[in-house]
């Protein structure tokens, strides 16, 4: 069981809302009070960190309490608590973080984003695998060559992608990202990608979109998005500098 001991107030109510919100069981002590018989880890804060050495003990920081929790649930489950990150490739990646089978964390962001969310998400778990899907090619490329320090795994994501009922728009890509985490992939550290004639057209297209002229980049600033050197703002920023757009 969690114990939440801490007689720092923002530890506290940070932590209880967090496992109140998770629907988890818990339950709370005052610092000095035995600990009950059934503990299995304790939350506290900064000032009791060496009150506790009888079991394992989170030290919450009141502005991240999730972390807190996070590790918590972990903790209670034991080797069933492998943290395995999901990703759904993409212009804007779904991301999924699951500890065992319970889906803690779940974001959508950018893609320049992505890798930051990811690194942070992994950062404190031991052992974290990052499984990214095969899909949206130069999107997961880009992923696979920017993560550093973890295990990233590279998933055929076939079928993963659920069918959405009414009510249910814009949650395809986490979901997708739940599903890809939960199939083992082949571990990779590189993926070298040679863009297609219309991937690279979709990048010049995107270009037009995001050019104050309406007007694209040219195929070798295409081809340096495509490897993942440039965004496409930095590949505009290039070719205005450059000379004139085309």
């Amino acid at each position: 069981m969690i114990v939440v001991a801490t007689a720092d107030f923002e530890v506290y109510h940070g932590v209880v809302n967090e496992l109140r919100d998770r629907g988890t069981t818990f339950t709370t002590v005052e610092p000095e009070e035995e600990l009950p018989e059934q503990t299995t880890v304790v939350v506290t804060g900064a000032d009791h960190a060496d009150d506790f050495d009888a079991v394992p003990t989170i030290v919450a920081d009141p502005d991240d309490p999730r972390r807190a929790v996070d590790q918590a649930l972990a903790a209670v489950r034991g080797d069933g608590g492998r943290t395995i990150i999901g990703v759904d490739p993409g212009r804007k990646p779904g991301i999924a973080v699951l500890t065992g089978e319970t889906i803690v964390a779940a974001f959508q962001v950018p893609l320049g984003d992505a890798v930051e969310v990811i690194q942070r998400e992994a950062a404190e778990a031991p052992s974290p695998i990052v499984r990214i899907g095969d899909g949206s090619r130069l999107e997961s490329a880009k992923l696979v060559t920017d993560l550093e320090d973890v295990q990233v795994e590279l998933v055929d994501e076939t079928g993963t992608t659920p069918y959405l009922g009414t009510g249910a728009r814009g949650m395809g890509d986490m979901l997708a990202a739940v599903n890809i985490a939960r199939l083992e992939g082949e571990v990779v550290d590189a993926r070298q990608i040679e863009p297609t004639d219309g991937e690279i057209q979709v990048i010049k297209d995107r270009s037009r979109e995001q050019s104050e002229h309406n007007r694209a980049i040219d195929e070798v600033l295409a081809r340096r998005v495509a490897a993942g050197e440039l965004t496409i703002d930095e590949a505009l920023d290039e070719h205005r500098n450059g000379g004139d757009e085309p």
